[in-house]
């Protein structure tokens, strides 16, 4: 846990949503943090493996996948088509573009999955096994309230 310097806890507001919130930030800020070495985000990190599951994708195909719109969606694979990770190209028809990952897309998701494991590492550790097992079936079930 050498991530985690001192534990603040913060009274909860009322409000499950804005609890929900910035826990969010934090755990993200956290594995932000753990990735810095490998140059992608939290965020990145899940685009690219994804995409590498997928082996190629439409914007819209990988917008449902990640639950993100497309517009930020777009915002977010500019940087990772400047560097290099993803290819995009056009689709069956003019409306459509082909996501793909590259050969370095693979290798910076690869190098960025070591990392991400030692933030799991470090979730287990500083949240706890079961807590972790009742959250992992919690969250899907709050993600499901807009289908």
């Amino acid at each position: 846990m050498k991530h985690i310097k001192e534990v603040y806890p913060k009274p909860p507001s009322p409000c499950y949503c804005l609890n929900l919130r910035r826990a969010s930030r934090a755990v993200t800020q956290l594995y932000d943090e753990i990735l810095k070495p490998s140059g992608l985000t939290v965020a990145q990190l899940a685009l690219l493996s994804n995409l590498e599951v997928a082996e190629q994708a439409t914007i819209n195909e990988l917008s449902k996948i990640l639950r993100v719109d497309r517009t930020t969606l777009n915002r977010n694979m500019k940087p990772l088509a400047d560097a290099g990770f993803i290819e995009i190209n056009p689709g069956k028809d003019s409306r459509t573009r082909q996501i793909k990952l590259t050969k370095a897309g693979k290798d910076v998701v690869a190098s960025g999955m070591v990392l991400w494991k030692g933030a799991q590492g470090t979730m287990k550790e500083y949240v706890g096994k079961e807590e972790l097992a009742m959250l992992k079936q919690l969250l899907p079930k709050l993600e499901a309230l807009v289908p």
